[in-house]
């Protein structure tokens, strides 16, 4: 199995006559294999989905766009919704040529994928959502405040050079705004009505998602692969990487899904076709995943 990674070049592009930063590797892939785009959180650059977007750019054409007014990206007069959010990564896809994608999304994120598959659904191959937030689980906001909170001391604290800048230049306003339009979002019932494969993937220690309305989610869908590891809160993209990008190569390839990086027991997978009888089983563990500094770029 691939194990090693690609370095993204960082460009700027004209989306909607705004300069827009993103990161792009599409010489590593093979021909035909479908781009991945993976879209940030809210108030945070694309720069902590790098980890895993430069292990999977060995194998597919990947970008990783700061949305416009996140990270360096130029801000537009007013803060984005999430619906005009999955506009803009339209209109980024254009301005870049990519027709058709694989969008990889992280916590509102997730949301802005959910939206772009409603608006144009025939751009959009597959959905991975990793730490799907958004609904009753963080509602009303004064619950989901202290859920935010309560994340920030589980994720690692390598994560903080990439987010204290971000949320700083983001803005504590348009922050609270967001969010709150974040958890109003009615996650589960948009995805239920998509009709396309979907794999979500969610940390057991995320307390702003509920695993328990995932599981649900499973039973409900056809297409929907549920992927928790246990030691992961929301952030998996940056403290779980090489796990996430085993996951999601063995769910493009339709293969079973292996993990690597994982202790005995602390991945499970539900809802996958062609898998066991029992779908909750834990998965083996191919190699230990390191969380030093070396290893987490």
């Amino acid at each position: 199995m691939t194990t090693g990674r690609l370095t993204l070049e960082e460009k700027w592009i004209i989306v909607d006559g705004l300069p827009l930063l993103y990161r792009v590797a599409v010489d590593g892939a093979p021909p035909g294999a479908t781009p991945i785009v993976h879209v940030h959180g809210f108030g945070i650059s694309g720069r902590y989905l790098v980890p895993a977007a430069e292990i999977l750019a060995e194998q597919y054409p990947t970008y990783v766009p700061d949305l416009p007014g996140y990270g360096r990206s130029h801000k537009p007069k007013r803060t984005l919704s999430i619906p005009q959010l999955a506009d803009a990564l339209a209109a980024f896809l254009d301005a870049v040529g990519v027709e058709r994608a694989t969008l990889l999304g992280n916590s509102m994120g997730c949301l802005i994928s959910i939206e772009f598959a409603h608006l144009f659904p025939g751009r959009i191959e597959r959905a991975i959502l990793v730490s799907p937030a958004g609904g009753p689980h963080n509602q009303p906001i004064y619950r989901g405040l202290p859920q935010l909170g309560r994340d920030s001391l589980l994720e690692t604290p390598r994560i903080l050079p990439i987010a204290v800048p971000d949320y700083v230049r983001f803005g504590p306003f348009s922050s609270l705004r967001l969010f709150h339009a974040m958890t109003r979002y009615p996650t589960i019932n948009r995805v239920l009505a998509l009709k396309l494969p979907i794999l979500v993937v969610a940390g057991a220690r995320d307390p702003l998602v509920s695993t328990e309305r995932l599981r649900e989610l499973v039973e409900q869908h056809s297409d929907v692969t549920l992927v928790i590891h246990d030691q992961a809160a929301h952030a998996i993209n940056f403290s779980h990487p090489k796990t996430l990008a085993c996951v999601v190569r063995s769910w493009l390839a339709d293969e079973p899904i292996s993990v690597e990086g994982a202790e005995p027991g602390e991945v499970s997978v539900l809802g996958q076709r062609g898998s066991s009888p029992s779908a909750d089983d834990p998965l083996p563990p191919i190699e230990s995943e390191s969380l030093s500094a070396a290893e987490h770029p």
